[in-house]
């Protein structure tokens, strides 16, 4: 798909999402586009965003939209992370290194995955552009402490440490495709894959995905295993203690969703927050993270930067959240989209998209940067409102 074709008919992330929907099998479209349970928090991070409503200014005048932002040293051109996504090498040929591209070329940090199927060196030594690594606490700490030492040497700048996946999650539409691990093969399955000649032609130039981190080329199935057997549910502060004295960069923690955690992690020496319910595909039921967001941020938005993901599809979504007090948004299935219409080049579509956006949305609130966002470009009524996390929400911090 050449660029013409790609801006034509990718020309919003909704639509990104409806051309991979129609390019992938559906076992592998539902596997990103999927959540756990009933997806009630994954529609709700959606929703929820979408019920604030925003005051624009309409004539203070916004002849420049400055979207530049700072993490760590590092200047972005404005404040848009690719988060960590496992398996993306089932979307598009080495995706991982696609996107790390991409991300470099746009000016933004990349996030590896430790489910990556290009290896932590490969992705690191992709392109020039910051690099973050997500890791886990296992109960084997040799794992995390491997992966962490493997991230320093490659030159990765910050450490993400997600928190929130303590057992595997049920998430209904693999089950109902058959996405189990190892892949049970039925008529259903070859027939979807059958449909997608294109996405098969592509995908059979290049080895069969596998999770390259872990011990050589380890295959889906036993993966699997071994993610049942090393998810710890029992990690605690004393175990983000043990990581910490181990990294020497930043250390995020990603995850959290009440701000005396928040604070917790602040007084252990983690460098920032991400306010994160895994977009919903860890515990269904959770609160939508821009709900959460603004108490997080009014507990340690001044010591330390607080990041959020979750069901953000608009440019303007990005900016209601950094009016809450996020420095930036980590996007996990837009990009996947777009990397799955058209690889490296649907990457950087996707993250151009959210730049076109969000300078739409400065100007046409009068808002001339992201530095100028606060609470005030709300309507009064949800700006008070405590079913957006206001920090007298009785929800967010009990």
């Amino acid at each position: 798909m050449d660029s013409t074709d790609l801006q034509r008919q990718g020309y919003s992330v909704a639509a990104l999402r409806e051309m991979a929907r129609r390019i992938l099998p559906r076992m592998v479209f539902d596997l990103v586009d999927g959540a756990a349970g009933d997806e009630i928090t994954m529609r709700n991070n959606e929703r929820a965003l979408a019920e604030i409503e925003l005051a624009p200014k309409l004539l203070a005048g916004a002849p420049t939209r400055d979207q530049a932002v700072e993490l760590f040293g590092v200047k972005l051109t404005n404040p848009v992370i690719i988060g960590p996504t496992g398996l993306a090498g089932l979307l598009w040929p080495h995706a991982e290194l696609a996107t790390a591209r991409a991300a470099a070329r746009f000016g933004t940090i990349y996030t590896t995955s430790h489910a990556s199927t290009s290896t932590i060196e490969e992705i690191g030594a992709a392109s020039p552009g910051p690099k973050w690594m997500q890791v886990f606490l296992y109960k084997d700490r040799g794992i995390t402490a491997d992966f962490t030492a493997r991230a320093a040497a490659a030159g990765y700048q910050g450490l993400v440490l997600t928190v929130d996946n303590q057992v595997v999650a049920g998430r209904d539409r693999d089950a109902r495709n058959g996405m189990s691990f190892p892949l049970r093969w039925s008529a259903r399955n070859m027939l979807d894959f059958a449909s997608c000649p294109g996405w098969l032609m592509r995908m059979s130039r290049t080895p069969n995905p596998t999770f390259v981190n872990y011990g050589g080329r380890t295959s889906i199935g036993a993966f699997s295993h071994l993610m049942i057997e090393q998810l710890d549910p029992d990690i605690g502060w004393n175990d983000v203690d043990w990581l910490r004295k181990r990294w020497r960069g930043p250390l995020l923690i990603k995850g959290l969703l009440r701000a005396d955690e928040a604070r917790e992690a602040c007084g252990r020496g983690a460098d920032a927050v991400i306010v994160s319910n895994h977009g919903g595909r860890q515990l269904d039921g959770a609160v939508a993270t821009i709900r959460a967001l603004p108490a997080i941020a009014d507990a340690v938005g001044d010591v330390m930067p607080v990041l959020v993901d979750g069901g953000f599809r608009r440019g303007v979504d990005v900016v209601k959240a950094l009016a809450f007090g996020a420095r930036a948004v980590m996007i996990g299935r837009p990009h996947l989209w777009g990397v799955a219409c058209a690889g490296e080049e649907g990457v950087l579509w996707a993250l151009e998209l959210f730049r076109r956006e969000i300078d739409r949305a400065l100007a046409l609130g009068g808002w001339d940067g992201i530095a100028k966002l606060d609470r005030s470009i709300f309507f009064e009524r949800v700006a008070a409102s405590p079913l957006v996390g206001s920090a007298n929400s009785s929800g967010t911090d009990t």
